[in-house]
Formats: structure tokens, sequence, C-alpha cells
């Protein structure tokens, strides 16, 4: 297998996290034959520091000719002064927005080595294995227009456009179905279609797009229900079909089913097998430089890139039973620590992992 992946560190707690997924793409080149041709760039705090540009046209120019590309996290204080047009954030928009990427791909998965490690009760979550199929290049997160303006009587006010177009939806409505035929063949479609113009017309494209999949079951709710289902009955999802917005709000709530955000990866997939793979969290800054984070979302990042990208599914196999096999030994970073496991740092989990391939 041949590829090419953009590296993009980032700030934070990326560099750290990253540096123990490419411990893992060495320990496949050196014991599997895995044939991936590797590179840095700039993005974020880091590419502002550096050029003033959250994604320089270098990275952007590099990320197009990449088979796939493998984020690490931006953004922190030092930034958040800045004009909004120009923090971090806004380069990870715009990589999205220029590759194409229009569906996130979020796991929620359960390791049964941390059902204790869950807020939530064991009989409640074990077993939890849910997708969240998130739009990711509309929405509020894009519309237009938007900004801070002053009215008549001298007072501001902040606006958003939330706005989908059909063929936004039924696209990333078409990837939910997809992959719901290699899972549970179940869709839930969340929106707030009772006082929302544009998730109504959500609604009624994909019950369209859902006449082309009757093998797969189809149901609908309404976001704020969704949260409380997601506390209350997790397993009763397979896949979560949803808009930029609440997408990135039910991710959240549902990664800590699972017992810690630092263990779910993500993808971000645009047409021909393009794609961006991050851990959902973020850049953490407040524990940067300090092996303490957890690299395993990161790393199991890598391990989506191989799979759905790289079509590399028996590498992609490897890495996540050697991470099964680690939490099987009792190595635990920080916040996925419990009394009676072994406490270990970033680079030490990150070696276990590569041991353990």
């Amino acid at each position: 297998m041949n590829g090419r992946m953009l590296v993009l560190p980032g700030d934070g707690i990326g560099p750290s996290i990253v540096a123990q997924a490419m411990k893992v793409v060495d320990g496949l080149r050196d014991r599997y034959g895995l044939h991936l041709e590797t590179e840095e760039a700039l993005i974020g705090g880091a590419a502002i520091d550096a050029t003033g540009d959250p994604l320089p046209a270098a990275t952007l120019t590099r990320a197009r000719a990449a088979d796939v590309v493998l984020l690490g996290a931006v953004g922190g204080p030092k930034w958040e002064s800045l004009d909004i047009k120009i923090r971090p954030e806004k380069g990870l928009l715009r990589l999205r927005s220029g590759l194409g990427l229009y569906a996130n791909l979020r796991p929620a998965l359960l390791h049964p080595q941390l059902a204790g490690a869950s807020t939530l009760k064991p009989e409640v979550v074990v077993g939890l294995d849910l997708l969240i199929v998130r739009e990711l290049t509309g929405g509020i997160y894009f519309g237009e227009p938007r900004g801070v303006r002053t009215l008549a009587n001298g007072e501001r006010e902040g606006y958003n456009t939330e706005v989908y177009r059909e063929s936004e939806i039924r696209r990333v409505a078409k990837v939910a179905f997809e992959l719901a035929r290699r899972r549970d063949r179940r869709v839930c479609s969340v929106d707030k279609a009772n006082v929302l113009e544009a998730t109504e017309l959500w609604r009624n494209v994909v019950d369209e797009v859902a006449r082309d999949y009757g093998d797969v079951a189809l149901s609908h709710m309404y976001v704020d229900n969704c949260a409380m289902q997601l506390v209350r009955n997790p397993r009763q999802f397979d896949v979560l079909l949803t808009t930029n917005m609440f997408g990135d709000i039910l991710s959240d709530l549902a990664s800590m089913l699972t017992g810690s955000i630092g263990m779910l990866p993500s993808a971000s997939l645009g047409e021909g097998g393009r794609g961006l793979y991050e851990p959902i969290h973020g850049s953490a800054p407040d524990i940067a430089g300090r092996d303490i984070a957890n690299p395993i979302a990161t790393i199991l990042s890598l391990a989506m890139a191989l799979r759905y990208s790289l079509d590399a599914p028996a590498m992609a196999d490897r890495i996540e039973a050697a991470v099964s096999r680690v939490l099987d030994n009792g190595l635990r970073t920080a916040d996925i620590w419990s009394e009676g496991m072994t406490r270990v740092g970033t680079g030490a989990m990150g070696d276990a992992i590569v041991s353990a391939l």
C-alpha cells in the first residue's frame, strides 16, 4: 500500500500526541511494510506565530496533494485576543472547506476495559457503539450574513445564519445510510424541525434519501431530546445523522459516555476518499508539555485514516488490537486512570502501543 500523509501537529498538546501516532507509523513501516510518505506543515496558532495566517497557502497546497491529513489540535488562550477572522480555529474551518470535507464521522465506542471510567453506570454504557455523522461544511458555522453590528439605538447585536442547501443535506445523508449498512442498519436523524426551517428541510431531504435505503430503518429526533436520550439510554442508537452545530455538541457529550474525550477519534471525509483525521478533543494548553495527555484518540484517528482513506483495513485492525491489549494490561493515562491501574505518561503510552503491535 502506498500513500501520502500530511501531518499537522498544531498547538497545545497537539505536537506530543501526534508524535505518538508517528511512532505507530514507524512501527507499521518496520514490521508490516507500510508504505506511507509523511511530511509536516503548520496550522493554527503555530502558523499564526510563524506566518500571521492560521492556514498558510503552503499548508493547504500540501493538504490537497496528500491522500490524508493527520491533525493534532489547534487553539489556546495565547491567540484568543486576535480578531475572530484570524484565530487558530478559522484555519481548521478553512482547511475542511478547502478540502471539500463535508462528512465528519465521530464514533463513540466504549472499550470494555474502561466501563468504570464512564460517569454513567456500567449497565447503561457497557456495549455502547454508536457513530455520529456530522455535516461539516454548511450550517451556522459557515452561513452568511454573520457578524456584530451596532443598532440605531447604539446597542450591539451579534448575528449568524443557519442555512442548508438540499444538495448539502443529501450528500451527507447518503454517507450516513451507507455506513449504517455496515453496522446495525439504523439511522436516527437529529434536527430541530419544530422551530428551525433549515432543519425542517433537513428532515424532508433525509426522508427522501431514505427511500433509496429500504434496508435501513430511519427515525427522527429533536436535538434536545437526543441529548437527554444519550445520557438516559445511549445504546438505543446506531448511526446519528445531524447538522454541523448539533453534531459538534452531541459528539462531545457522547465522548464522556466512553470515559474520556481523550479516547475518541474522528474522520472528516470528502469526495474520492480524501480525509482529515483528528482526535475530537481540543489543544488542552493547560497540560501541554507535561507528558500527561492521552494520545489514544490520535492513534485511533490514524487507524481510521488507514481504514477509510488508505485502503489498509488490516493495518487499522492491528492498531486497534494493540490499543485494546495495552488497556488489558492496565496501562492508563491520567484521564482514564483508576485505582489498581498503572498510570503512564503520553510517551510511555505511545511506546506501549507500538510494542503491542
